[in-house]
C-alpha cells in the first residue's frame, strides 16, 4: 500500500515538473467542453497509453523504443493538426465530418446523439497526448521502472506505472478545472473565446515543435524551477522507497535468503541433504544459448544442476569463476551440470557478441543461458550477482550461496547431492584454484573504497564543481583535493544514465581510492574504434603497480566494451589518487570496482 500512495503522489508531482508543460495546451484547449464526454476520456486515454508505454519500455528491447519513436512521430502529426484546427475551425469542420457521421450512426443504435463520437475523438486525443507524456519522469517512476526491467512485466508493476498514471492526471484535471475558470471568464468578460481559440492553436503547434525538438524532456526539464525531482526524493527517503535493482554481491560476501540455510549445507558435507527451498524454476525466456542447446528443468531431471548467475563486466562474477570452471570439469562425469545464466547490469552487456566474446575469453564450456530480459532471473526471484544455486537429481533447489567466498562448503554440497543421487566414488576432496589476473582473490581485508558508478542514475561522490548536465556535453574540472572515494571528470564529457561519454579528447578521470586493485568498466568509441589512454598512481607513472590492461608506464588501449584491470599494487596499500586520460573522444566509462 506505500508503494501505491507513494507512485499516486509522484504523479501528482508531475504537473510541476517543466516537462509536462508541452502537454497542457493540448488539455487547456479542451477546457470549456463537458468533463464526462471531453475531458475525462482524454484523461483516461492519457493514462492508459502512459502506462502501457512505460510497461514497454520497462520490460521490452530496442523495437520497443522504435516503436514508441513512431508512436511519438504519429501523435505529433495528430496533435499538429489539431492545432491548425484550432487556429481554423472551417478545416476542423471538414475534417471531423467522418468523425460526426460515425458518432451518429453509433448514437442511432445507443440513443446517445454524437456522445459517443466525443468521447471517442477525446480518448484519441488523450492517447496521442499519452505518447508525448511517457518521457517525462521522476525518481519514483524511475525506481518503478526499474523494478519492472528486472522483475518483467507483471500485476504489481504494471499497478504501480497505472497508479502513477492515475496521480499525474489527477493533478491535470485539477488543472484544467482551474484553467477553465480562468478561459470562462475571458469569454464572458472580453468575448474572446476567438481570440482563446486561436492562442491555444498556436500554443498547440509551438508545443509540437518543442516536442520535436526534444525540448519537452531535455532543456524543459533542466531549468526546472520547481524542484519536482528533490520532492520526489524527498518522499522516498521519507518513506524508506526500496530501490528494486539488483546488486552486485561484494567481495568476501556470502548472503542467503535464509540464515539457517548455509548451516545446512554444512551440515550436508556429513551426509545430510538440506531441506527443499522449492522446484526447479523454468529455464525458458532466454534469447540464446551458448555451448548447448535450450535445457528444461524436465531435461535435467536425475541431474545435479548448479545454477550460476554472472555478468561479464562484474569483478565479483569474475573472480568466482575459476571455482565454477573448476567444479565442471571435477564433476562432469559424475552427472553434474553447470548452467551458467547471463543476466547483464549494462546495456553493452545485451551483446550476444559481447557475450559469446566473452565466454570464449573466460574459457567457459559450459552452458550459458542468455538472460537478456532477466526472465531466468525473476523465476529464481534472484536479486544477486553472482548467485548460485544447487538442485537436486529430483529438481529441488537444496542451497544457494550469493557473492564470493565459502567455495570448500558450495563443494562439499555439491559432492552431498551427488551421493544422494546414487552417485559412487564421489571425488571427496576439494578443487584448489590459482586465478590470474581479474579472477585473482581480492585483497578483503584492505578494501575501502566501494563500487562506484558514473552514470548519473547511480552514481555518487562526484565532486567536480559544476552541476551536471545529463545526456549533453559539459566542460568539468577538478576540485582543489579529492577525499577518499570522491572522483571527478576533467574536461569536456556526456553524462549518460549509466556511463559518461568523452566527447572532446584529451578528457581525464581522478579516483581517490584505498584497495589492492583498481578496475573500471570502459568501452571504446562508437563503431568499436580503438581508444588509447594512459594512467598515473599520484601523478607518476605506475611501474610495477599496473594492471593487467596496462604497461608500467600506465599506457593502454579500449577495445571492446568490458572489465579492465588497471592497478593491481604490489606494496603497502594507502590512499592513493588514481588518474586516467583518453587520447580520443568516444571513450566509455561506467564504474570502478575494487579489489
Amino acid at each position: 500500500m506505500t508503494l501505491l500512495v507513494l507512485s499516486y503522489l509522484g504523479g501528482v508531482l508531475t504537473i510541476l515538473s517543466p516537462c509536462v508543460l508541452p502537454v497542457l495546451p493540448f488539455v487547456f484547449a479542451r477546457a470549456d467542453r463537458p468533463f464526462a464526454s471531453s475531458t475525462l476520456p482524454m484523461l483516461v486515454g492519457m493514462a492508459m497509453t502512459f502506462a502501457a508505454v512505460a510497461t514497454l519500455a520497462a520490460v521490452g528491447g530496442g523495437w520497443v523504443v522504435r516503436a514508441n519513436e513512431y508512436g511519438r512521430e504519429a501523435a505529433m502529426a495528430l496533435l499538429a493538426a489539431f492545432g491548425v484546427m484550432l487556429l481554423w475551425p472551417q478545416l476542423a469542420d471538414r475534417l471531423m465530418q467522418p468523425l460526426v457521421a460515425l458518432g451518429g450512426r453509433l448514437s442511432q443504435s445507443s440513443g446517445h446523439e454524437r456522445a459517443d463520437a466525443s468521447w471517442a475523438a477525446s480518448f484519441v486525443l488523450g492517447v496521442a497526448v499519452g505518447f508525448l507524456w511517457a518521457p517525462c519522469a521522476g525518481p519514483i517512476l524511475g525506481l518503478i521502472l526499474t523494478g519492472a526491467a528486472l522483475q518483467g512485466a507483471n500485476v504489481k508493476t504494471s499497478l504501480l506505472l497505472l497508479t502513477y498514471a492515475l496521480g499525474a492526471a489527477t493533478s491535470i484535471a485539477l488543472a484544467l478545472l482551474v484553467g477553465g475558470e480562468v478561459l470562462k471568464a475571458l469569454k464572458r468578460s472580453l468575448g474572446a473565446g476567438e481570440w482563446v481559440r486561436r492562442v491555444l492553436g498556436v500554443a498547440v503547434l509551438a508545443a509540437v515543435i518543442a516536442i520535436a525538438f526534444g525540448l519537452d524532456t531535455g532543456f524543459l526539464t533542466r531549468v526546472s524551477l520547481s524542484g519536482t525531482s528533490q520532492l520526489e526524493q524527498a518522499l522516498m527517503e521519507k518513506a524508506d522507497f526500496e530501490n528494486p535493482k539488483a546488486h552486485e554481491a561484494t567481495a568476501g560476501m556470502v548472503m542467503t535468503k535464509d540464515p539457517a540455510a548455509l548451516e545446512d549445507a554444512a551440515r550436508a558435507a556429513g551426509g545430510q541433504v538440506p531441506a527443499s527451498e522449492g522446484d526447479f524454476p523454468p529455464l525458458t525466456g532466454a534469447v540464446d544459448w551458448i555451448n548447448s542447446p535450450p535445457l528444461t528443468p524436465l531435461a535435467l531431471r536425475g541431474k545435479v544442476v548448479l545454477v550460476d548467475f554472472w555478468t561479464y563486466s562484474c569483478i565479483n562474477c569474475l573472480r568466482s569463476l575459476p571455482y565454477v570452471r573448476a567444479w565442471a570439469r571435477k564433476y562432469q562425469g559424475y552427472g553434474f551440470v553447470v548452467i551458467g545464466v547471463h543476466t547483464p547490469e549494462f546495456a553493452f552487456e545485451k551483446n550476444i557478441d559481447n557475450v559469446k566474446r566473452a565466454v570464449r575469453d573466460l574459457k567457459i564450456t559450459y552452458p550459458v543461458a542468455v538472460d537478456n530480459n532477466y526472465a531466468i532471473w525473476s523465476a529464481f526471484s534472484n536479486n544477486y550477482w553472482p548467485a548460485d544455486y544447487f538442485i537436486d537429481d529430483r529438481g529441488q533447489i537444496r542451497g544457494h550461496a550469493f557473492g564470493e567466498g565459502d567455495y570448500d562448503t558450495s563443494e562439499r554440497l555439491i559432492q552431498t547431492l551427488l551421493e544422494n543421487a546414487g552417485v559412487h566414488a564421489v571425488p571427496r576432496d576439494l578443487v584448489s584454484v590459482n586465478g590470474g589476473g581479474v579472477e585473482a582473490p581480492a585483497d578483503e581485508h584492505d578494501i575501502r573504497s566501494p563500487e562506484t558508478y558514473l552514470g548519473y542514475e547511480k552514481a555518487a561522490n562526484l565532486r567536480s564543481p559544476e552541476k551536471v548536465i545529463r545526456d549533453r556535453a559539459g566542460a568539468y574540472t577538478a576540485p582543489n583535493t579529492l577525499q577518499l572515494n570522491e572522483w571527478a571528470l576533467i574536461g569536456t564529457w556526456t553524462v549518460e544514465p549509466e556511463r559518461v561519454i568523452l566527447a572532446k579528447a584529451p578528457g581525464r578521470i581522478s579516483f581517490r581510492f584505498h584497495a589492492r586493485d583498481l578496475h573500471l568498466v570502459l568501452g571504446p568509441a562508437a563503431g568499436s574504434k580503438p581508444v588509447r589512454y594512459r594512467v598515473w598512481l599520484d601523478g607518476a607513472a605506475p611501474g610495477a603497480d599496473h594492471g593487467v590492461d596496462t604497461d608500467a608506464q600506465g599506457v593502454g588501449a579500449v577495445t571492446e566494451q568490458r572489465l579492465y584491470q588497471l592497478i593491481r599494487q604490489t606494496g603497502a596499500i594507502r590512499d592513493r589518487t588514481f588518474t586516467i586520460e583518453f587520447e580520443e573522444s568516444g571513450a566509455q566509462a561506467f564504474s570502478f570496482t575494487f579489489g
